[in-house]
């Protein structure tokens, strides 16, 4: 008897459980169809999941513990949002279907990194997706890629910011990341000059919504921009009380997005996600490296928006304030978005996905049995 059919298997400690956060609703969704529990390795981690969902939340800190868990369950399919290197202890499991969901879409480099030939399924957003792990993955199965767009775009969140006839512009960087390879932050090159600059586009109001790892950046040039940004909004709060700047260290940026009228934002999955639900609206990327020719291979997202590296920050008032009023790149952003989301509506990521995980359900249990059945005839014979 299969107590749990899903597996959402989450290995990291409390700083990253927004990665899996984000996929509650979804997987809350599937559970109606077939049963998930998800397991942790970190009981804080586990506590926290518990106050946010009502599907049952499993914790194995030991690789003794996750075996034995396991072998209760008895689950069909494990679901990956990151790729833990304590994933490859949940990997070992071999009468189980393993897929890697990921916590977003976006062009940073450990998008497409060795770790996908682990899986038995990876679950991407598009056709950039897919030309990223082609490209950038030697004696890759690209068979192994399912497209299932971006399902928590098909959420809607309780919103965050309060109706403004001011437009607002949002500035939502990410943080450094686990190597400077993967490291896209604009914080601490040009974080501050860039809320300035946003500060005086005339008539606006500034949002301020950083990465969740940001308030725990363990890089003190990241914590000091992230607390002189917080002092830059405050002050302009002060000196402006109907403006409505504002600062918001918590919560979905996906409930923050509906209000905003144009986004500064950094290599990562925000601005893909604001390419999909506001596609209507400008986009400015910020390069921290910078290298123009690179950020346009590399990022396609950025053929359709207005690229900021320290040298362009001193013109971001001027260009924010034309793109507000004239938006050259609409068009453009229409077709990229159709890149990276293949033709997909809101609504129709979750249908995607939710047929993903059943047709890997369904494969499980017909491998499991042709199985069986040489078992048997090798018996008999």
């Amino acid at each position: 008897m299969h107590e749990v059919s899903v597996i959402a298997y989450f290995a990291d400690d409390p700083t990253r459980t927004y990665q899996l956060v984000q996929w509650l609703p979804v997987l809350e969704l599937l559970h109606a169809q077939h049963r998930v529990g998800v397991v942790v390795r970190d009981e804080e981690s586990a506590t926290l999941l518990r106050a946010r969902t009502s599907l049952p939340v499993f914790c194995a800190p030991s690789f003794p513990e996750l075996t034995a868990l396991y072998a209760g369950l008895d689950a069909r399919v494990v679901l990956y949002c990151n790729n833990s290197i304590l994933n490859f202890q949940s990997l070992i499991d071999g009468r189980v279907l393993h897929a890697h969901i990921n916590h977003g879409e976006s062009d940073k480099q450990s998008m497409a990194s060795n770790n996908a030939k682990a899986y038995d399924r990876v679950f991407v957003a598009g056709e950039a997706a897919v030309q990223r792990h082609a490209s950038g993955l030697l004696e890759f199965d690209t068979s192994r890629l399912v497209r299932t767009g971006r399902p928590q775009l098909d959420l809607r969140p309780a919103p965050l910011l309060a109706p403004s006839e001011r437009r607002t512009v949002l500035y939502a960087p990410t943080w450094e990341g686990d190597a400077e390879y993967n490291d896209y932050t604009s914080l601490d090159t040009t974080g501050a000059d860039i809320v300035r600059a946003l500060l005086a586009v005339p008539g606006a109001r500034v949002v301020y919504k950083p990465h969740p790892k940001v308030a725990s950046s363990v890089t003190p040039a990241v914590r000091e921009a992230h607390r002189e940004i917080l002092a830059l909004v405050s002050a302009a709060a002060r000196r402006e009380p109907d403006a409505g700047h504002t600062s918001i260290t918590v919560g979905d940026i996906l409930a923050v997005m509906p209000d905003c009228d144009a986004i500064v934002t950094d290599v990562s999955s925000v601005g893909l996600d604001w390419l999909f639900l506001r596609t209507e609206k400008p986009i400015f990327i910020t390069d921290r490296h910078p290298d123009a020719e690179k950020m346009r291979r590399e990022v396609p997202v950025s053929r359709c928006a207005d690229v900021i590296d320290e040298v362009d920050v001193a013109r971001l008032t001027a260009l924010v304030v034309a793109r507000l009023e004239h938006d050259e790149h609409h068009l453009a952003r229409v077709a990229m978005r159709h890149h990276y989301f293949d033709d997909l509506q809101v609504g129709e990521s979750t249908t995607r996905f939710l047929h993903a995980v059943d047709e890997l359900v369904t494969l499980r249990d017909r491998l499991l049995g042709a199985d069986a059945s040489r078992d048997d005839e090798a018996d008999t014979a």
